[in-house]
């Protein structure tokens, strides 16, 4: 028997605030990305691991966001706690790993495809796991055609909003990128929802296992909402974020011309360096001595 399956119980409410959630870690996550390309050392891993956690959240967000509009009518629908739990694990590693190669490798050629690829592939690995950990009386299949369609959806967009937030061109950039970003999360969840079909055991003889919606991802969602909080803070108390331009230090410019050493001053004036060509035309036109 096949389930009747409802991804929109409360209208357009559910996506619409599941998109925000998805933009707002997006915008913080690339903004932390392109901050982290003005800086070096441990100051760029640490900008990369808070974007990293801030765009893992907010997708991990949107999902259970999106997932509290999913009934099936005639089954309950709860969740595995662990396999819930390793959904955001999975999304902080795998998209933790493609912002780290584009932060490191920059927002170019190789580098943008394969953190851009991998970002993805934890956009959807996030979901699909968080899809195996729903408990009900029956089993889930999925479209092998539209599973595939939602992952490449989801690794397209992801490069085109690491591409975005790697020019570093303000402001506008990164807010076009996160839209992008919220689209790849958004756009990939309700593909792969599409591709969903529930095959009921039979008759619902007693409740499933594991929590309702209400009751465990309410509760977890605290977390991810704190932290993207953080990363909002940090992002709006640093004063380049919205100007978006390295800092370039008038020493470390380097012109044609100037010697990488400082010439010695002897009695208050400074020597006057006569080029080369003047030097020997001088010396050929002085009589020799015989």
């Amino acid at each position: 028997m096949r389930g009747t399956v409802d991804g929109f119980t409360y209208g357009l409410v559910t996506p619409l605030v599941a998109y925000f959630m998805a933009c707002l870690g997006g915008a913080l996550g690339l903004r932390c990305t392109a901050r982290s390309m003005l800086v070096g050392g441990s100051w760029r891993a640490g900008w990369l691991a808070l974007g990293s956690v801030a765009i893992a959240s907010g997708i991990w967000t949107m999902h259970f966001i999106a997932m509290m509009g999913f009934t099936v009518e005639e089954s309950p629908v709860h969740y595995d706690r662990p396999t819930t739990f390793a959904s955001l694990g999975v999304a902080v590693v795998m998209v933790g790993a493609g912002i780290f190669i584009v932060g490191y490798q920059g927002a170019t050629g190789t580098a943008l495809f394969t953190g851009g690829t991998v970002t993805g592939l934890g956009i959807a690995s996030m979901h699909y796991l968080g899809m195996a950990g729903m408990r009900l009386n029956g089993k889930l299949t999925y479209n092998t055609l539209t599973v595939s369609a939602s992952v490449v959806i989801a690794v397209v967009a992801a490069i085109a909003a690491l591409w975005a937030a790697g020019q570093i061109r303000g402001f506008l950039w990164s807010v076009g990128a996160s839209l992008v970003m919220g689209l790849a999360v958004s756009g990939m969840h309700y593909t792969g929802m599409a591709a969903l079909s529930v095959h009921l055991h039979g008759p619902a003889d007693g409740t499933p296992a594991g929590d309702s919606a209400a009751a465990l991802l309410a509760p977890m969602m605290i977390g991810p909402l704190a932290l993207l909080c953080l990363a909002g803070v940090v992002v709006m108390f640093d004063p380049q974020m919205i100007v978006g331009k390295p800092e370039r230090r008038p020493a470390e410019i380097r012109r044609p011309g100037v010697p990488a050493h400082t010439v010695p001053v002897r009695n208050g004036r400074r020597p006057a360096v006569r080029p080369v060509r003047e030097r020997a035309y001088r010396r050929s036109r002085t009589p020799q001595s015989r």
